[in-house]
Order: structure tokens, then C-alpha cells, then sequence
């Protein structure tokens, strides 16, 4: 991605400093760009000295003085002709493709244990985009005409992602036609609530206990296309319930990544008590996770 073009783009949208255009950069699926700070600044001070862009320092009483970035007439210009020139073709640069070439040096279990892993991270970010569109984050609207090519980018992106884990999936399947079906460790419906819909996990053959427990999880609410959760305590370890183990924070802290909404579903009073009982009091505070009594209630706060 050419970052002088990114940056001319972005500020033709509005007026930004150099921390926002770093934000906008490390949020944005569709400009992803993995150079690293000092060139966004290197870049802009290029831009200033071409008269593509002019700043204004804004002082500040309470905080430090910001400069603020604004495209000029010559600016947009610029950005036009290239918007105009020719498309490249896209790159297919994957670092995987480079180790699955050489992966036939490991033995079965190694080369499923890659696969199954890249099919995690595929998954996870397949979850993670269809949020951003959801939630629509970073992108102008200030024409429909606009707001159609970003929806359509964003949906270029969630297909990326579908196609490459469709393709991953079926190269399993043809390697490992045996292969025992971690997903099935799992017990689990899709719930339906109006319009809305939420994943309730009923149990697990393995109870949650780890991160990748909650990978999984996280996963399987993507393939269902929502980034609601309910899980019954009954599908969660011993430990979880420990707050020394640091089982819960973990596990709750990837589903806060990933914005997945969860609620735990706890009947049996006995296991709301000492510390535990005190972080379910503060995590009933927030509207990223909590714990309900009741299954009415916790589906209430789930699609309300």
C-alpha cells in the first residue's frame, strides 16, 4: 500500500494529526500498512514540503499542543490522478503458502496441529472484520455512493477471509479425512431471538480451562455470524471459578478482544461466593460480560 497515497486519502476525509492517522492505520482493514511510525511523520513533513499538505499547531491548556494535517487543493489533485492511473494487480504474499511448501517434513500430527492453527487465526479474524462492518468504524459517509464502496470493501475482506478458510478446511479434509473434530468436543445451539441470534455453549466434554478453549469458542460464534455468547457454567473448569489460576481473566479478556458479548449462566448459587462472587458483583457493571441466575435474564441482556 502506498502510504503517501493512504495518507492524502484519509485527510481528504478529514483533518487528522499524525497519532490519528497511526490509529487509523492499526483499526482499518482495508489500509493495513505494517511500516512502522516514523513514517507516517517522515511522510507527512514529504507531503508539507510538496504543498500536498498544510498543519496547524493547536495549543492546548491541559494537554500538549497537537498539529493538525489538512489536504490542500494541490492535495486532491494528486490523490484524483492516482485514484485515476491504473490498478495493480493484488499480491498474493503469504507467509504461510512459504511454510505449508516445505510442511511435508513434519509428521501428521505436526502439519494438522499448523493447519488447525492457521484455521484459528483465520477464523478469529473472519470474526473480527464482520464486527468492524458491522459496527462500521473508520469509514466516511458522505455520500450513498461512498458508503456503498466501503460496504463493498469491507465485504471483499470478510470474503477474503471465507474463501481462505474454505480452502484451508478442505485441504484438511483431503490430508486428514480421519481426523477427529475438535469443534465436536463442543456442545452447543443456535439461538434465535428475533432478528437476533447467540451461541449457547451447553457443555464441553473437555471444560473450558484455556485460551485456546476460548479461541475455539470465539471461532465457532464466526461461523455462525454472531458475537453473542451464553455458555452454562456446567461447560467451564473448576478453575475458572479460581481466581488465583488467572483462567477467568484470560478466557474473558480474549472474548473483550474479539468484542464477543458474553454471559455466564451460574444456577447453582454455592459457586457465587468469596472472590469470585466480588468479580461477578464489578463484571455486572460493564456491558462486555456478566453473570446471570437465571437463562431469561441473561438472553434479555444479550439482544436487548
Amino acid at each position: 500500500m502506498s502510504i503517501k497515497f493512504a495518507i492524502l486519502g484519509i485527510l481528504s476525509w478529514k483533518p487528522s494529526t499524525g497519532y490519528e492517522l497511526k490509529k487509523f492505520f492499526e483499526e482499518s482493514s482495508s489500509m493495513y500498512w505494517s511500516g512502522n511510525n516514523n513514517q507516517i511523520y517522515k511522510t507527512l513533513i514529504q507531503l508539507q514540503d510538496e504543498g500536498l499538505v498544510v498543519n496547524e499547531v493547536i495549543h492546548q491548556e491541559s494537554s500538549p499542543s497537537k498539529k493538525i494535517y489538512t489536504i490542500t487543493t494541490e492535495g486532491i489533485s494528486e490523490l484524483k490522478e492516482w485514484v485515476k492511473s491504473t490498478p495493480e494487480a493484488p499480491e498474493f504474499k503469504k507467509t504461510f503458502l512459504i511454510q505449508l511448501a516445505w510442511s511435508d517434513l513434519l509428521n501428521d500430527k505436526e502439519l494438522n496441529e499448523l493447519l488447525s492453527n492457521y484455521e484459528n487465526e483465520l477464523k478469529l479474524q473472519l470474526v473480527l472484520n464482520q464486527e468492524k462492518s458491522k459496527r462500521n468504524l473508520n469509514s466516511p459517509d458522505r455520500s450513498p455512493r461512498e458508503i456503498l464502496l466501503w460496504n463493498m470493501i469491507s465485504k471483499n475482506i470478510i470474503s477474503s477471509y471465507k474463501n481462505e478458510l474454505e480452502w484451508v478446511e478442505q485441504l484438511r479434509h483431503d490430508l486428514f479425512e480421519n481426523a477427529i473434530n475438535e469443534e465436536g468436543k463442543m456442545n452447543y445451539n443456535i439461538i434465535k431471538n428475533g432478528d437476533k441470534k447467540y451461541l449457547e455453549l451447553l457443555s464441553a466434554s473437555d471444560p473450558l480451562s484455556t485460551e485456546q478453549d476460548a479461541v475455539d469458542l470465539i471461532a465457532l460464534c464466526g461461523e455462525a455470524d454472531t458475537n453473542m455468547l451464553l455458555v452454562n457454567y456446567s461447560a467451564l473448569s473448576e478453575d475458572f471459578f479460581k481466581l488465583k489460576t488467572g483462567i477467568a481473566g484470560k478466557i474473558l479478556q480474549k472474548f473483550a478482544n474479539y468484542r464477543v458479548k458474553a454471559a455466564i449462566l451460574i444456577q447453582d448459587s454455592s459457586i457465587l461466593k468469596g472472590r469470585f462472587k466480588e468479580m461477578a458483583y464489578e463484571a455486572n457493571k460493564n456491558n462486555n460480560f456478566r453473570i446471570f441466575e437465571t437463562r431469561e435474564a441473561a438472553e434479555k441482556w444479550l439482544v436487548g
